[in-house]
């Protein structure tokens, strides 16, 4: 049996909880499906998917299947949802690139995505306040359908994989992850209307209805679920591979859409590295109060308060892997509903060249931590980088 008032001892990543958390992000949300394919080339299973938004769909696909099945469902997924246009685009140059991303983008505003939504006619505005209608511009009955084909709710709900989504209460504006092991434990189950609320994207996307309360996008209020895992497990090592759409960091904007889509990347990345560092804080003042713990009389260990701090103070290991999607220089801030199959190919593949790149130092995440409970690593923001000065910032 561990001794809870002294200091931990150093673990071994590769051997910890596999966990991915993914990040909303609309149509870039390819890339982490590219991802998650070249991460199972290295045999990455997880054991735990947590998703928000678009972020929720992959995740659901992801748990909701098995195996190489995986992969194939999510390429059904975005081969289907990739949107056809009527000409190729040409790519010798960033002008036409962004005339051809604007003009899908538009093209999808006007005629919805296949399996996906579809506009409302007559349009939201022609309907009466408070008819369900009324409070979107889109239907989203096509996605309940595709869902339920490619994703085998059974499989979640016998908990073959942990699985989290995370909405918004329409009137409490409360945060709620909707995850299959808590709701085992209340006797409930997780549908098609779950992964649903977790991407009801305002006015886009009607709310969805769950146990009599109407749920958002989980992104309106925190676009990634790293804090949900990292609050929810502690008897476990983890090793996490968190797959971002969009980038706190960029340069300064030049032009009003240049300004529109940093505007976004700062809105949607929830503030990645503040929130990995608040983490880090956290863990290291845990350290801190174990090692003054370890200092006590020995007479002074066995004191409620004490006893309670040391409880308090018990903490797992953490490495997080940080792969985060940086924009084109021809992107702007339509690229998150720009469902053209040029632009779903080109984020796919970039999701698994991120990954072929995280792994040329896979033996960070092998060997102990020296340490430390919690580190991050950014290994793709600089591809000539060495493996030390590539810790997240």
């Amino acid at each position: 049996m561990t001794d809870p008032h002294s200091p931990a001892s150093n673990k071994v990543p590769a051997n910890a909880e596999r966990v991915l958390v993914l990040q909303g992000g609309g149509a870039l949300g390819s890339y982490q499906a590219g991802a998650f394919q070249a991460l199972c080339g290295y045999g990455f299973e997880p054991e735990w998917v947590a998703g928000i938004s678009i972020g929720a769909v992959n995740a659901a696909i992801i748990a909701g299947n098995e195996g190489l099945t995986r992969v194939k469902r999510l390429k059904e997924f975005w081969e289907m949802v990739s949107a056809p246009v009527p000409w190729t685009p040409v790519v010798n140059g960033d002008h036409n690139r962004e005339l051809f991303n604007s003009t899908s983008a538009a093209l999808v505003a006007t005629f919805g995505v296949p399996g996906f939504f579809t506009p409302r006619i007559p349009p939201a505005p022609l309907w009466p306040p408070g008819h369900p209608e009324a409070q979107s511009y889109y239907d989203t009955a096509p996605l309940k359908r595709t869902l339920e084909r490619l994703v085998d709710f059974d499989r979640i709900n016998d908990l073959k994989t942990r699985l989290s989504v995370g909405a918004v209460g329409v009137t409490s504006g409360n945060f709620k992850y909707f995850d299959n092991v808590e709701l085992r434990r209340l006797g409930k189950r997780i549908g098609p209307e779950h992964i649903m609320a977790s991407g009801a994207l305002p006015p886009g996307f009607p709310s969805v209805i769950i146990d009599g309360e109407h749920y958002w996008d989980g992104g309106i209020a925190s676009n990634t679920p790293l804090d949900y895992v990292l609050d929810a497990k502690a008897d476990r090592d983890l090793l996490i591979f968190q797959v971002d759409l969009f980038s706190a960091r960029g340069e300064l904007p030049t032009s009003l859409l240049d300004a529109a889509e940093r505007e976004k990347d700062i809105r949607f990345s929830s503030r990645t590295r503040m929130n990995t560092d608040k983490n880090r804080q956290l863990r290291n003042t845990r350290r801190a109060l174990r090692d003054l713990i370890g200092k006590l009389p020995a007479e002074l260990r066995s004191d409620p308060s004490v006893e309670i701090l040391a409880k308090a103070a018990c903490e797992n290991t953490v490495t997080v892997v940080h792969l985060i999607y940086r924009s084109k220089t021809y992107e702007m801030s339509s690229k998150d509903y720009d469902f053209s199959h040029v632009a779903m190919v080109e984020h796919w593949e970039s999701g698994v060249r991120d990954v072929h790149l995280s792994m040329r130092h896979r033996d960070q995440l092998e060997q102990p931590q020296s340490g430390e409970t919690m580190v991050a690593y950014d290994l793709t923001k600089d591809v000539s980088a060495s493996p030390s000065s590539t810790r997240s910032e």
